[in-house]
């Protein structure tokens, strides 16, 4: 294979590495929204308990189970996300390393791997 498509695949790749991140982090939105609404709603039941009903009332009528986004809760941006982006992205990328490098994966770091192991090292060996 030629540099050039190696390393163009290369840089495919490496951004769906970081979509991939991105989408790790829309998830860690998605629980950490969801769990503190709930723990919210644990706050409004114990603000009621100690007589403040005014301020639990508050919270339950303008946070608890709030939409995060117009219309939706985060389950659906995280839906949303999917079907939109990354979906398509991810097969756009599986469509370009089949097309272009056999559908391997990962081939610009095992070249990098190859040029920079040292040969007959037992810690750099090629294949495990």
């Amino acid at each position: 294979m030629d540099d050039a498509t190696v390393e163009a695949t290369g840089l495919v790749s490496k951004a769906l590495e970081t979509i991939e991140r991105a989408r790790g982090h829309l998830y860690s939105f998605h629980q950490l929204t969801g769990t503190a609404d709930l723990i919210l709603g644990e706050a409004v039941e114990k603000l009621r308990e100690a007589g403040h009903t005014a301020q639990a009332e508050l919270l339950e009528r303008e946070i608890v189970g709030r939409n995060v986004l117009p219309g939706r809760w985060t389950f659906q941006v995280v839906e949303d996300y999917n079907a939109t982006y990354y979906k398509p992205f991810t097969a756009a990328e599986e469509r370009i390393r089949r097309e272009l490098v056999a559908g391997r994966d990962h081939l610009y770091e095992a070249e990098m791997k190859e040029e920079r192991r040292t040969r007959h090292h037992p810690e750099h060996r090629a294949l495990p």
